[in-house]
């Protein structure tokens, strides 16, 4: 009985790495969608960081790394809706956390 509760804790572990992984690719592929759709087709998103219940829960506070050029900002936007079990997700921005600006790294000699 010992062995059988180990494994489904295992197995529940398990699925629930690949629904935190899965839920974090779907996030990074709904913000560069919406982004896009915006017209600022000229901005990555680099990665997305949100809690460890964000892939259990309906809403979510997800801080999204957004590329342009030699900027960088960290953008914070709040999550109602799962992006991965449901069709309607909205999205609002909740405000830019941090701007990094490289001046003069183009490298040239």
């Amino acid at each position: 009985m010992g062995r059988f509760v180990i494994y489904l804790a295992l197995l529940a572990g398990l699925a629930y790495g690949g629904l935190y992984v899965y839920y974090g690719v779907a996030v990074k592929q709904l913000i560069q969608e919406e982004l896009d759709a915006l017209g600022f087709t000229a901005l990555q998103v680099a990665g997305v960081d949100y809690p460890p219940l964000a892939p259990v829960s309906n809403e979510a506070r997800v801080a999204a790394e957004v590329i342009y050029r030699g900027a960088e900002a960290s953008v914070e936007l709040r999550l109602t809706g799962h992006p991965v079990f449901s069709d309607e997700v909205r999205m609002e921005l909740d405000g830019l956390q941090a701007l990094r600006l490289t001046i003069g790294t183009g490298g040239q000699q």
